[in-house]
């Protein structure tokens, strides 16, 4: 993957505000799954205008494609930068909702997410605290098709620079890139967060993307 090309497309992003309108579901994924086979941000924008020009909803539409395009492509390549690493082996089939890719023949899946302001801490105490962090993770995070209690590493986003924009930091894909090749150097099973789920142990992590 041309990471110097995909973070290039990703900033054009940054540049909008950034705004849901509402909560991730089945029924407005259906009607933006577009976005996957979508790479450059100025030919999203055409397709979203060509798609939904004569829509009731355009608006909202609109924001969802372009968030879900962001967060899509941004994934892609963060999943892409562990894959590369040689600690990892890619799963064989990359349609699997629950695995990404295996870490010393451990399964993850990934998400990248803004600290979220719902969990009512600081940074500093979710640092501290990070098994309650991974729960409350869990508990409250990837609604639908999306939810489940599998092994997962959470990327925790915290734009100190801009504290309303932690999300542009997704866009940072050469940043990122080192702090998930640091962390993969210093992969330590025993260190991982577990907990028990319907009879199985599920192993979870939170790499930390602070600027």
């Amino acid at each position: 993957m041309n990471y110097f090309l995909l973070e290039k497309e990703l900033k054009k992003r940054t540049k909008l505000d950034y705004f849901w309108g509402k909560k991730q579901d089945d029924e407005f994924d259906k009607e933006t799954n577009f976005i996957y086979k979508t790479e450059s941000f100025d030919a999203l924008l055409k397709k979203i205008e060509l798609t939904f020009k004569n829509h009731p909803k355009h608006k909202d539409l609109k924001n969802y494609a372009l968030n879900r395009w962001f967060n899509f492509w941004s994934a892609k390549g963060v999943e892409s930068i562990f894959c590369e690493h040689e600690n990892v082996k890619p799963h064989f089939d990359s349609f699997d909702k629950f695995t990404d890719f295996y870490i010393q023949n451990i399964p993850f899946d990934h998400k990248t997410t803004v600290f979220p302001k719902g969990f009512g801490k600081s940074v500093p105490y979710g640092i501290l605290h990070k098994s309650e962090l991974i729960a409350w993770l869990y508990k409250n995070q990837s609604q639908q098709q999306r939810k489940h209690h599998k092994n997962r590493l959470f990327i925790v986003l915290v734009n100190y620079q801009e504290e309303d924009a932690h999300w542009k930091l997704k866009a940072e894909i050469a940043w990122l890139k080192e702090l998930i090749s640091a962390y993969l150097l210093n992969f330590d099973q025993s260190k991982l967060h577990s907990f028990t789920f319907e009879n199985n142990i599920v192993y979870a992590d939170i790499i930390w993307a602070i600027q």
